[in-house]
C-alpha cells in the first residue's frame, strides 16, 4: 500500500484501536502456548461460538499490548517489513499466498489468525523471524501468542502485489485488474452518521483455508465482536478482472441495534466537478468514488453524485428488497485528476449485490466534511427498517464486485457521465436574484441513436424553490445529451432535494439523477 493509502487505513484504525480485544484472543493464550494447537473448525461452529459470545458481557482488554509496540514512531513502524519468503503457502502449489501485518503504532488491537486444512484450524503464532526490522526503537522479546494486526492476500498472477487486505477494525479492501487500492468495505457499521459516538466492530479472529491445488478461490472466515454485537462472517474471494467476494453474515446482537449498517462501503471525496468547496489543490479532482449508484427493488436506476459538504450530511433512500447499490468511480479520465502517484482514475468501484430478500429499509449515504484526501469521509450501507434485537440471529448474504466494470448496469438507459454546478442566470444580462445552475451529462443507452429532431425532455422536480431555464440538448463530444436547469432556492438555507431524468414522449431515456443542494447563506450569495 502506498503512503497515502496507509495513512487512510491508519486513520480508520484509530477508531478501532480504542475498542477492547475480543475474549477469544485471550481464551486462546493457553492454547497457543501448548502443544495441542489444532481444533476442528467449521462455519457452523463459528456461528455457534458468536452466538455464545453475544450472550456474555463484552470484555475489554484495551491496552494489553507490550509497551514497545505502543510507543513505536511512524518511521519505526514503517521499518517493519514482512519477509516475502515466509508468506503462508509460499512453499506449496497454492494459487494464493498470505502475508501478515505487524502490530504497533495505531494498530494496537491484536487479531488471532488461523490456518485451516481439511477442517482443522491451527493458530499462527507470532514469529519475529517473519519480519525484517530496521527501526531504532527495540521491540524486545514478544510473546508467541501476541497475534497480528491483519493480513493481505497475494495471487499467482503476480505474487509481488496484493489483491486484498484485511486491516483495522472490520475494514477490508480489494483490487480488480487495475491493481489499485481505493475505497474500503466493512463488516458492519453501527450508529454511523447519527448523534452520538459511532461504534466500530472489529474482526478479532480470522480463519484462512489453504486452497486445494488448482483452486482459484480463497475462503476466509472472521469473528466480529463489539460492545453491541457479535457475528460470524464467511468470505469466498475469486480474483479476476473484478475481484468478486461472496459474503455470508450471521449477527447476534447484545443490545438493540437501531442503526445497523449492512454491507457498509467507505470512500473519499474531497473535490470534483460538482463540488469545489475544498478546491485549493493543483489537481482539479480528488476522490476515490464520484457517486452512489442504486438499483431499487422496483427496478429504478438512480445516480447520486457525491459531495464534500460544509456540514455532516445524511441522506436516506427508502426501498424494499434492493437489487443492488455501490460507490462507483465512473470518471476514468487521467486528465481530470493529473495524479501520477495514486492514480485516482484507476480506483476500483464496489457494487453490493444482495442475495435473497432483504425486506424493507433504506440505502443510507453519509457525507462528512474533509479538508484533505487522507480522510475517508463517505459511507454507504443498507439499513434494515426494523431494529436488530438481542437474542436473535440475523442472516445476510451478498456479493461484492471490486473493479472498473460493474456486473450490472442500465441496459437501455443512459447513465450520468458528469455533474457540474455553478452560478445561474443568462450570460450578458444582469442578475436580479440568486440561482444555481446544474448541468448533467448523460451517455449510453439509445441516446446516440436519436435523430436530430427527437424531442427529448428533461423531467425535473425539486422539493422546494423554482426551476427555470431548462433544456435537454445533444452533446456530440460524448455522443449523449446534456440536461441543464437553474434552481432559484428562495431565501431559505434548507437543503433542496432534486431529481431529473430525460425522456422521449413517455419513454425514459436515462437513469434518474438525484441531488441534494444546500444554498449558501443569503449574505454570501454573490451575483457578480
Amino acid at each position: 500500500m502506498d503512503r497515502r493509502t496507509l495513512i487512510k487505513t491508519l486513520i480508520a484504525g484509530l477508531g478501532a484501536s480504542a475498542l477492547p480485544l475480543a475474549p477469544l484472543l485471550w481464551a486462546q493464550e493457553s492454547e497457543a502456548g501448548s502443544g495441542d494447537n489444532e481444533k476442528p473448525f467449521s462455519y457452523a461452529w463459528l456461528k455457534g461460538h458468536a452466538r455464545e459470545l453475544a450472550a456474555q458481557p463484552y470484555l475489554s482488554h484495551e491496552g494489553e499490548l507490550p509497551q514497545s509496540l505502543k510507543q513505536l514512531s511512524w518511521d519505526d513502524y514503517q521499518a517493519i517489513r514482512f519477509r516475502k519468503d515466509h508468506a503462508l503457502w509460499a512453499d506449496s502449489e497454492s494459487a494464493f499466498q498470505v502475508q501478515l501485518f505487524h502490530l504497533g503504532l495505531y494498530f494496537q488491537s491484536p487479531v488471532i489468525i488461523h490456518e485451516v486444512i481439511d477442517g482443522t484450524a491451527t493458530t499462527l503464532r507470532y514469529n519475529p523471524d517473519f519480519f525484517d526490522y530496521e527501526g531504532e526503537q527495540p521491540l524486545g522479546d514478544l510473546p508467541s501468542n501476541l497475534g497480528y494486526a491483519g493480513f493481505r492476500l497475494h495471487y499467482q498472477t503476480n505474487f509481488s502485489l496484493d489483491l486484498a487486505a484485511f486491516l483495522g477494525a472490520s475494514y477490508f479492501r480489494a483490487v480488480g485488474s487495475e491493481m489499485q487500492y481505493g475505497m474500503s468495505a466493512r463488516g458492519l457499521a453501527i450508529d454511523t452518521g447519527v448523534n452520538g459516538e459511532e461504534e466500530f466492530p472489529r474482526f478479532s479472529a480470522f480463519w484462512l483455508e489453504k486452497p486445494q491445488p488448482g483452486s482459484q478461490v480463497m475462503r476466509v472466515w472472521a469473528l466480529l465482536d463489539s460492545p453491541s454485537t457479535a457475528g460470524a462472517y464467511a468470505f469466498v474471494l475469486d480474483p479476476g478482472r473484478n475481484m468478486v467476494m461472496d459474503v455470508d453474515v450471521a449477527l447476534y446482537p447484545r443490545t438493540e441495534l437501531k442503526r445497523a449498517g449492512i454491507a457498509p462501503l467507505t470512500s473519499m471525496y474531497q473535490v470534483g466537478e460538482n463540488n469545489r468547496r475544498m478546491d485549493y489543490d493543483w489537481r482539479s479532482e480528488i476522490h476515490d468514488s464520484d457517486g452512489l449508484a442504486m438499483l431499487s427493488g422496483r427496478g429504478e436506476w438512480i445516480w447520486r453524485p457525491l459531495e464534500n459538504p460544509a456540514h455532516l450530511r445524511f441522506n436516506s433512500f427508502s426501498d424494499n428488497n434492493p437489487q443492488g447499490f455501490g460507490l462507483l468511480q465512473r470518471d476514468r479520465n487521467f486528465d481530470h485528476y493529473q495524479d501520477d502517484g495514486v492514480f485516482y482514475e484507476r480506483r476500483p468501484s464496489v457494487w453490493v449485490q444482495p442475495k435473497g430478500e432483504w425486506g424493507k429499509g433504506s440505502i443510507d449515504l453519509v457525507e462528512i466534511p474533509t479538508v484533505d484526501e487522507t480522510f475517508d469521509n463517505i459511507v454507504a450501507f443498507w439499513h434494515p427498517e426494523a431494529p436488530l434485537k438481542p437474542g436473535q440471529e440475523y442472516l445476510y448474504a451478498y456479493r461484492l464486485h471490486w473493479g472498473e466494470r460493474m456486473p450490472v448496469s442500465p441496459q437501455e438507459l443512459a447513465t450520468v457521465q458528469a455533474t457540474r454546478t455553478g452560478l445561474g442566470g443568462v450570460i450578458g444580462q444582469d442578475r436580479e436574484y440568486f440561482s444555481w445552475r446544474f448541468a448533467v451529462d448523460f451517455a449510453g443507452g439509445v441516446l446516440d441513436m436519436l435523430g436530430d429532431n427527437a424531442e427529448v425532455e428533461a423531467v425535473i422536480s425539486a422539493s422546494r424553490g423554482e426551476v427555470e431555464i431548462t433544456s435537454a440538448r445533444p452533446l456530440s463530444a460524448i455522443n449523449g445529451y446534456r440536461g441543464m436547469f437553474d434552481l432559484v432556492p428562495g431565501d431559505s438555507e434548507e437543503p433542496v432535494n432534486i431529481r431529473m431524468y430525460l425522456r422521449l414522449g413517455d419513454e425514459p431515456l436515462t437513469e434518474t439523477w438525484v441531488y441534494q443542494y444546500t444554498p449558501p447563506p443569503v449574505s454570501e450569495r454573490k451575483l457578480y
